[in-house]
């Protein structure tokens, strides 16, 4: 080009001229090719004009309408949701997925539900899904820092980092390896310091004057806390008396299965241990409770399994505090044990991890005790250590 652009060079000018042109282009020219970076979910949503490109979000749901997204019990492997966080739960905040037929054994979230809070690399069409900004037509997905998804579950954006130690193990091995890390470099709160620790961490995310009790659903006044029949309290999930810790700083103030509930549910649950069936708890639609066990709503039956399964890898008796441990029985009464074993593997694979339970250990992560609820994270590592 250099060459026909100036005819009248003689020829070593020539030579000289294509030699130079050749340098100044040559870094650039040889370099490794390297893949564009990924834009953003509000990059992406902002950018709908039909063309091609790899958006970087947090897998957070299944959509099923403009403003409906989905945490569990996924109708089908049709779709997902990605934010640009892990906790995300405003639809407006988020991409709408198209998974083709040939992808969505699996993408899809019915057969692969342990997606959900990974973080992925997904190309496609920069085009609306459900009347909403999305991702049509995908080509390819990535779980970021592997090809694949392994099985069982995947890589998550603190496993290099805090998960580290507990990689490629499983059993006992996988315990006292996550025993060590959710019990190093911690923080504790007091008792009155839990009120307003529930007002951040339970908040609803709709309506962020109140909090969301864990057993009932409703959502109530933040400054409706107290002692009245209907003000809600600081339910402990692994009842306190399973161990006689009290409130005592430690498993008495552990964020990680305190949770606001109404007074009178949660007198009707007092001790008693976790089991399935009874008769419909008054105030809280969807819960059963008998002589013994107390049956939480569906939406949150994975919730309770995680934090019981928390609690027995937090606390091993080392610490001045009971060994807590999961059993398969109930009436356990004020043991360190507390039950029933089987039935909380079963929801805890029945209810993985949703957008609001995720943002709550991100919560109690960053701001208040700097530890993580693992089986948040990593579900599967439930029945690794327990099944």
């Amino acid at each position: 080009m250099l060459v026909r652009t100036r005819p009248r060079l003689r020829p070593l000018a020539v030579a000289a001229t294509v030699l130079a042109a050749l340098a100044a282009v040559a870094p650039t020219a040889v370099a490794p090719a390297s893949a564009a970076t990924p834009l953003t979910v509000a990059q992406a949503s902002a950018t709908q004009n039909g063309s091609t490109a790899t958006v970087r979000g947090y897998v957070v749901g299944q959509p099923t309408a403009t403003s409906t997204v989905v945490t569990s019990s996924f109708p089908n492997d049709y779709a997902m949701a990605l934010a640009d966080s892990p906790g995300e739960t405003r639809t407006s905040a988020m991409l709408y997925v198209q998974i083709p037929s040939a992808l969505r054994a699996q993408w899809g979230l019915r057969s692969n539900p342990s997606l959900m809070g990974h973080q992925l690399d997904v190309t496609g069409a920069l085009s609306a899904y459900f009347s909403h900004p999305g991702l049509k037509s995908a080509s390819a997905f990535a779980d970021v820092g592997s090809t694949t998804p392994p099985p069982g579950g995947g890589s998550g954006p603190y496993d290099d980092t805090y998960y580290a130690a507990a990689l490629g193990k499983s059993g006992n091995d996988l315990r006292q390896a996550l025993h060590s890390i959710i019990s190093s470099g911690t923080s504790a709160i007091s008792y009155d310091q839990v009120w307003d620790a529930l007002k951040h961490t339970d908040e609803d995310p709709a309506n962020t004057a109140n909090v969301i009790e864990i057993y009932s659903g409703r959502s109530i006044s933040k400054s409706s806390n107290g002692g009245g029949v209907d003000d809600w309290n600081r339910e402990h999930v692994w009842a306190k008396s399973h161990g006689d810790f009290g409130t005592a700083t430690g498993p008495g103030t552990d964020l990680h299965h305190l949770r606001p509930e109404d007074v009178t549910v949660n007198s009707t649950r007092s001790n008693k241990d976790f089991d399935e069936g009874g008769s419909e708890v008054s105030q809280c639609p969807g819960c059963f409770s008998d002589s013994d066990s107390f049956e939480p709503r569906d939406a949150v039956k994975g919730d309770v399994a995680r934090m019981i399964f928390y609690m027995a890898v937090r606390y091993e008796g080392g610490d001045g505090f009971p060994d807590l441990e999961v059993n398969d029985r109930v009436g356990n009464g004020t043991a360190p044990y507390l039950g029933r074993l089987s039935v909380l593997l079963r929801w805890n694979a029945q209810d993985p991890p949703d957008a609001f339970e995720q943002h709550r250990n991100q919560v109690i992560y960053d701001t208040y005790q700097h530890n993580r609820n693992p089986f948040i994270d990593h579900p599967e590592w439930v029945s690794s250590i327990f099944g």
